[in-house]
């Protein structure tokens, strides 16, 4: 079994190895809210920090802007069928309902949250 296998990453390592002794905090130790954080945790908070917003909220911002303007039934048919994306990619606990003449103002304050 000494056949040789394909270790890309560790060549590229190798390669770049003056790369790798170089990188800022080396030698430190890892702040604790690394150690108390899971991965997912992490990659959310480096993500949050970098500015990062998934498509959902993105389009939640878009459709409370969109709430503000609301005039006539056109406008609520386009609002209703972001609020249809918006369901669709969403996590279920932030699933919203439809919006009608009747209920715009309450969805304004629900979508503003």
């Amino acid at each position: 079994m000494s056949e040789k296998h394909n270790d890309f990453i560790g060549d590229m390592m190798r390669e770049n190895q003056d790369d790798y002794n170089n990188l800022p905090g080396k030698g430190k130790p890892l702040p604790k809210e690394n150690l108390q954080m899971d991965t997912f945790q992490r990659f959310q908070k480096t993500a949050k920090d970098a500015g990062f917003l998934p498509p959902w909220l993105k389009l939640q911002k878009e459709i409370a802007s969109l709430l503000k303007t609301a005039k006539t039934e056109k406008d609520l048919e386009d609002i209703n069928s972001k609020i249809k994306k918006h369901n669709r990619i969403c996590p279920i606990p932030m699933q919203k309902n439809l919006v009608s003449f009747v209920n715009l103002e309450k969805a304004k304050d629900n979508w503003s949250e």
